[in-house]
């Protein structure tokens, strides 16, 4: 075998001690870095570019040369509204639809997901019997595929599910729950919760298991309830962890798009129709594509999840420092 390998060596040693001659060997790091900045640069920032391109320039052509420079005109459309607070005044009202499904849902799932992580890491942080089998169970929606979670859920709900199978068993009335906008809208929340709850669940044990010992040790010689301890000794040092809970949970919940494309398909009517699918049907699944809505769309987005991800360090930077 070491006669194979160190001929393949001395070949690869040549170019290696020319690079290192001609550039030196603080810049030979970049001889390394090289393929893989090539490789993030095509797949991460071109699309970049390309989709504010996309946001400047009109009509329903994918080739950049076929596509005339028109400006803002894509954002005044978007944001062109007698009132924000009622979509029909809208010249896009199937925007502002999604922008309004996407701040409640937002608002309800990563309340939800954060307090029911919280609830479930303090559980499995305690010493209970078969400890490490419901962190598995809690764990093991995160490794299925949203897909499969999404047609999961649709067999359970659907008017000839199991949920309706057990009602109907029970002598109970049955529903067809994804028909109805407020039952599909409430289903959509707690299914991505119950998806990914497992992930937080996991931070926060982390961050939980962290805190010494000790410090809990203090608190029950000074005879301190378990609600003070979990006030003023859990929560302060399990704040950082919080942090990253809330803010992948805010980015996560935003982004919703497979599980509810699968599930309920935006519907019934544009109930459950989020931001991301938004983009998607307005950019590749409806007819004309209207790209640069689209772009513009997403740009927006972007921008207001950098906003918000940037209040919440700025509070978390705040109380660190006081």
């Amino acid at each position: 075998m070491l006669q194979i390998i160190s001929p393949m060596m001395r070949i690869i040693e040549i170019p290696m001690q020319y690079a290192q001659r001609k550039f030196g060997i603080q810049r030979l790091a970049w001889i390394f870095l090289l393929p893989n900045l090539i490789l993030f640069g095509l797949f991460a920032f071109l699309p970049v570019i390309l989709n504010f391109v996309y946001a400047l320039t009109g009509g329903d052509n994918v080739l950049l040369n076929a596509r005339p420079f028109v400006g803002g005109a894509n954002f005044d459309t978007l944001t062109a509204c007698a009132s924000y607070f009622d979509p029909n005044s809208c010249e896009r009202d199937f925007f502002w639809r999604a922008i309004h499904n996407t701040i409640l849902f937002v608002t309800l799932q990563v309340g939800f997901m954060v307090g029911f992580s919280l609830l479930t890491a303090l559980i499995l942080n305690r010493d209970i019997r078969a400890r490490g089998f419901f962190r598995s169970v809690f764990f093991f929606p995160v490794l299925l595929s949203p897909v499969v979670v999404a047609l999961i859920w649709k067999w359970i709900l659907q008017r000839n599910g199991v949920l309706n199978a057990g009602l109907d068993a029970m002598g109970l009335e049955t529903h067809v729950w994804l028909l109805d906008r407020t039952w599909a809208f409430a289903w959509s929340v707690f299914l991505t919760v119950w998806a990914h709850m497992g992930f937080y669940t996991l931070i926060l044990l982390a961050g939980l298991q962290a805190i010494p010992r000790d410090v809990y040790e203090a608190a029950l010689m000074d005879r301190a309830s378990p609600w003070r301890a979990f006030t003023k000794i859990t929560m302060p040092l399990l704040a950082p962890t919080m942090l990253v809970v809330l803010v992948l949970a805010l980015i996560r919940s935003v982004q919703t798009f497979d599980e509810i494309f699968a599930f309920t398909g935006g519907g019934p009517g544009s109930a459950t129709t989020f931001i991301i699918q938004y983009i998607y049907q307005t950019g590749f699944a409806g007819a004309p594509r209207l790209f640069g809505l689209a772009s513009a769309a997403s740009i927006m987005l972007a921008f207001v999840l950098v906003v918000l991800t940037g209040i919440q360090l700025w509070i978390n930077r705040r109380n660190v420092d006081g």
